[in-house]
């Protein structure tokens, strides 16, 4: 018995010492970000913005892969568990198949979460001849005139949706939901006043609320952001339980040595603590919000099963 328990002893520190080594030698070669947007998104920008500092950090070369769509995500799921394919995303991922009964992958069992790289806060925007000056005014308009007002997006399981039409479920509003092509569409519909309400990107928000052409009542994330620092958050202003926070993250394949999750993981973090990234992030409307590994994989699982709930909630099945 002394002696199987020495061996498995042995073969336990034989692995932990093989592990440590292995993430002591990654990168060994060119590592590769797919990212599922298109060039000149927010998630492309923040992909090369983190591969340019990694690359210098690793001293290898780190590129940056546009593939949008299901099937950027899906190659990922099927690459080498090795550290050299990564994919950064958004919380779009999450309900994958929740609109899409023939996605190819699981967004949970297929992939090892290594990070989030970034929080996306959202403001609750009004046409400036709106007669809710807050967001508990807003609230008691909506439920006085049920199915009189409607909300914009920019697209069904949009980020903008989902803080929406999460919104709506809570404060349990009768609102019509509108979506648009994208962000710019769904502000402008705002400006116009053709919706009374909209979850727009901070930037945005910030200077057509200082130009008047909207009124902000509130941020959606946990306190105030930065560049509105006036501006309650949706829970201060009327919503104490409501809680959503859109992130963009780092994935890899499912099977990826715990080893090289944990090394690219502080590796982000300690980009992320870069004056020079915090300001570019900063203009997009982005907080740096780096996480462990076993904290992504829990925020991936958590919001996968809450975000299918709200679509299902929403009257929206898989197509």
């Amino acid at each position: 018995m002394i002696g199987m328990r020495a061996i498995g002893l042995g073969l336990a520190a034989l692995l932990t010492t093989g592990s440590g080594a292995l993430a002591q030698s990654y990168p060994s070669q060119t590592v590769r970000i797919v990212v599922p947007f298109s060039a000149g998104s927010i998630t492309d920008g923040l992909a090369r913005t983190l591969s340019d500092k990694l690359a210098t950090l690793w001293k290898q070369q780190v590129i940056v892969e546009n593939r949008p769509g299901l099937p950027g995500t899906a190659s990922v799921a099927t690459s080498k568990p090795d550290g050299y394919t990564l994919m950064l995303t958004s919380n779009g991922h999450t309900i994958a198949r929740a609109i899409n009964k023939t996605v190819p992958f699981d967004p949970i069992k297929d992939f090892a979460g290594i990070s989030v790289v970034a929080s996306a806060p959202l403001a609750a925007v009004v046409p400036p001849d709106s007669p809710a000056k807050t967001l508990r005014e807003f609230i008691d308009l909506v439920r006085k005139n049920p199915g009189k007002f409607n909300f914009s997006s920019a697209g069904v399981a949009s980020t903008t949706f989902l803080s929406g039409e999460i919104f709506r479920q809570e404060a349990k509003l009768d609102m019509v939901h509108v979506p648009f092509k994208g962000a710019p569409e769904a502000m402008t519909a705002v400006v116009r006043g053709d919706v009374q309400f909209y979850f727009a990107p901070i930037p945005s928000s910030q200077s057509l609320g200082d130009a008047g052409k909207v009124r902000v009542l509130a941020v959606n994330y946990s306190k105030r952001v930065p560049q509105l620092p006036d501006v309650p958050t949706v829970a201060e202003a009327a919503l104490p339980n409501f809680s959503y926070e859109s992130w963009f993250g780092v994935m890899a394949p499912a099977g990826t040595p715990a080893a090289i999750l944990n090394k690219i993981s502080q590796d982000i973090a300690a980009v992320l603590k870069m004056q020079e990234v915090i300001d570019q992030m900063a203009k997009v409307g982005n907080i740096p919000a780096p996480t462990t590994p076993a904290q992504f994989d829990a925020i991936i699982s958590r919001d996968t099963a809450r975000y299918t709930k709200v679509m299902e909630t929403a009257g929206i099945t898989p197509q």
